[in-house]
């Protein structure tokens, strides 16, 4: 009898105990859900991999989940950026008198191209000029980097040219690439845009071979001759240049030219 002046305390005390484990469960359920959309809203995976997890485990009570002790999740693939290194595993290109190889003043820019890149949380592809992969090659875009002539032709044959794949389901995306390409590599650079393109850039092999969703074009990033000098000494400053071409592309920045 002694102990029933205690069994309204008792009651109370449930209760509050009770309100408070209601109140925990909303916190998690309410964490959980945000968690939720985050990740389905954050295309690069930002959310720390286990957080969800965890917050689930703890809203269903399972305690193996809330401690950490879950599936590791599957990596979500990154957007895919495909460069070309022109004539790489195929041919030397244009040689100069002294042995200066097209092939490798591509291969070194367009190498800096995939490490800018890739630094910028892209997964880049490195591909050769006749690369087995460019058949069907889906992707955000692909550029073929390529150098023009060493041969003397006037004084007038220096600077860079852009062409857009013709075969194509998207033109349009296409001249955009090259509009990002000429405006972004000319800032960079200082070279001149020469527009006139050739039928072998136009018609480019590659530009057939992709997915017809994949923006495609190609750069001559300049001639050898008279452009040789920042060809060969600052060729991080030319991938610079078509680097950010491409992030201009993918971004949808403002692609207009400073220069003509």
């Amino acid at each position: 009898m002694q102990d029933e002046p205690f069994e309204p305390q008792t009651r109370r005390a449930r209760r509050s105990s009770m309100n408070v484990l209601r109140q925990l469960y909303v916190v998690f359920a309410v964490g959980a859900l945000l968690a939720t959309l985050f990740t389905a809203w954050t295309p690069l995976g930002l959310i720390p991999g286990g957080l969800a997890a965890r917050l689930a485990g703890a809203v269903s009570g399972n305690p193996a989940l809330a401690a950490g002790d879950y599936p590791t999740p599957t990596a979500r693939p990154r957007p895919l950026i495909g460069i070309v290194a022109g004539h790489w595993g195929n041919d030397s290109g244009a040689v100069c008198p002294d042995g200066l190889t097209e092939a490798e003043i591509n291969l070194d820019i367009a190498t800096r191209v995939k490490e800018k890149l890739t630094a910028q949380g892209f997964d880049v592809d490195l591909l050769h000029e006749f690369d087995d992969q460019l058949a069907g090659y889906q992707a955000l875009a692909l550029v073929s980097i390529h150098a023009d002539t060493c041969e003397f032709i006037n004084n007038e044959a220096t600077g860079f040219k852009v062409a857009a794949a013709l075969a194509t389901s998207h033109p349009e995306k296409a001249t955009r690439l090259v509009a990002c390409i000429r405006s972004r590599y000319q800032q960079v650079t200082g070279l001149p845009f020469r527009p006139v393109t050739t039928e072998d850039m136009q018609g480019y092999h590659a530009f057939n071979e992709i997915d017809g969703d994949t923006a495609a074009a190609i750069i001559e990033t300049g001639y050898m001759n008279l452009d040789r000098q920042i060809l060969t000494t600052q060729p991080d400053l030319l991938a610079e240049g078509i680097a950010q071409g491409i992030l201009c592309y993918i971004y949808n920045e403002d692609a207009s030219s400073s220069g003509n």
